[in-house]
């Protein structure tokens, strides 16, 4: 990217409301997304005009150009009040992606203020990513002890030899248990409150409701949350920032349910199937024993945030072959820029270890993932892939991977299901679980999970059956 710090674009010069755009979200994009990224990039370069839900945004295509926007948060911000087209009037009212941006939390601040909630979160989430702690250990039992679980009632409904969807059956219900035993919810929240997020983040005629549901709900658990604190991260939140009102933090949990249900599921079953489909290198980090390295890969191939969420720019700036005005919108494609990678490495020009730590599944810049986020979502990860190879003697897609549903939303590119034909080891049928360390709890401190461990995995049955 060239900054150009006193240059302005030509008087003459196209805007992005001037310029034909095409729709992104296609029959094309969901059957072959990379397709319609190379055919755009060899339109317009690593910079094209599209058209999301009948809204003009830049996409960003290039691996360069996309670290650039992500990198510079003085240039390209977060904000969605620096948003001209907002500001202006000229989103329809019922645009299915605004009800998400409008949520006011972490992910869509600014400067000092991102700062200090950034700090927030990673107060909060330390104890629970620190192996050494109580609450990191027992956050690491309850992963295994979940997955355990549900691979257990696997084979005591449908035997040790069968089919099952790895998405409905296995990672999906596995996020949401996570998220009640984290959060400190009430199983009641459940499923629906997952169902919610997806239709958010799907953009949909129904993406509105959904939201307003989901923050709702969020806000009576951080009020419940404040009246019961316990060893949760709701309660951990509310002691590193007491000032905290319940609204605002369920706006914060709202957006951490979001990347813990959809984006951090999304890298489990997006790693399953680079397993599963025999991808050379995935297959060869995980005969040298490096789950880590698996995941990493498996991001490369399919990041579970495609397309990521807008930066507004802050002035005129070129951006790659175009100018970008002030106030327009552009969405970072990290599967587009990923793309560029993969094929520098098949190029040779690029050691693939290189490639491996280039990618973006967790951002990049100030506002990426923050690094105790980081490291607990690369445990459940690396923990539910994990858990899978130790009691899954044998899987097989049931499907060519070319015929695999997905749900290619203006963000996320997930999985509808995964189904495999499998063979477990003895073990899954005695449902293996994790010790738990004996320890004194607080009344209310976000043990209720655990304690409803069965009450829980039945209230998933519709869930779990059901998909999405």
């Amino acid at each position: 990217m060239e900054a150009h710090a006193h240059a302005t674009p030509p008087a003459d010069g196209p805007t992005l409301a001037s310029l034909p755009v095409e729709p992104l979200l296609t029959a094309e994009f969901d059957v072959d997304p990379v397709a319609v990224y190379e055919r755009l990039r060899g339109t317009y370069g690593p910079v094209a005009p599209v058209s999301l839900a009948g809204v003009p945004v830049w996409l960003v295509l290039g691996y360069t150009e996309v670290t650039e926007v992500l990198r510079n948060e003085s240039l390209w911000r977060r904000d969605v009040r620096y948003w001209r087209a907002r500001a202006e009037g000229r989103l329809p009212r019922d645009w299915p992606l605004l009800a998400g941006y409008e949520v006011r939390q972490t992910m869509f601040m600014d400067d000092e203020e991102h700062l200090a909630s950034r700090r927030t979160h990673h107060s909060a989430l330390t104890p629970f990513q620190d192996p050494r702690s109580p609450e990191g250990w027992e956050v690491r039992a309850a992963v295994a002890r979940y997955a355990d679980e549900l691979v257990g009632m696997l084979a005591a409904e449908s035997g040790s030899v069968g089919f099952a969807d790895l998405g409905a059956q296995y990672t999906r219900p596995l996020l949401l248990m996570v998220t009640t035993k984290l959060f400190g919810c009430p199983v009641e929240l459940g499923d629906e409150l997952v169902m919610d997020l997806w239709r958010m983040l799907d953009g949909g005629a129904d993406s509105g409701p959904a939201t307003a549901r989901s923050l709702a709900a969020f806000t009576r658990l951080a009020a419940h949350r404040r009246a019961r604190p316990g060893d949760d991260l709701t309660s951990y939140l509310l002691l590193a920032d007491p000032g905290l009102s319940d609204e605002q933090l369920g706006r914060e949990l709202f957006m951490n349910a979001v990347y813990l249900n959809d984006i951090t599921g999304n890298m489990v079953l997006n790693t399953l199937l680079e397993v599963l489909r025999g991808n050379t290198t995935v297959r060869r980090s995980l005969s040298a024993g490096q789950l880590g390295e698996t995941v990493n890969r498996a991001a490369l191939v399919n990041p579970p945030v495609a397309n990521m969420c807008f930066r507004f720019a802050a002035r005129d700036v070129r951006l790659g072959k175009v100018w970008v005005r002030a106030g327009d919108a552009v969405s970072p494609s990290a599967a587009a820029a990923h793309q560029e990678l993969l094929a520098l490495s098949s190029s040779h020009l690029v050691g693939s270890t290189v490639s491996t730590r280039a990618h973006l599944g967790w951002g990049a810049g100030p506002h990426q993932c923050p690094s105790a986020a980081r490291e607990l979502g690369g445990m459940i990860v690396s923990t539910a892939v994990g858990r899978f190879l130790d009691h899954f003697t044998r899987a097989e897609l049931t499907l060519p991977p070319d015929q695999l549903p997905w749900r290619s939303g203006p963000v996320v590119r997930g999985l509808r299901l995964l189904p495999v034909r499998y063979e477990l080891g003895p073990g899954a049928v005695a449902r293996r679980t994790a010790p738990m360390r004996p320890q004194h709890r607080a009344p209310g401190s976000g043990g209720e999970a655990d304690g409803r461990a069965g009450g829980l995995l039945a209230a998933l049955r519709k869930f779990m059956f059901g998909g999405r």
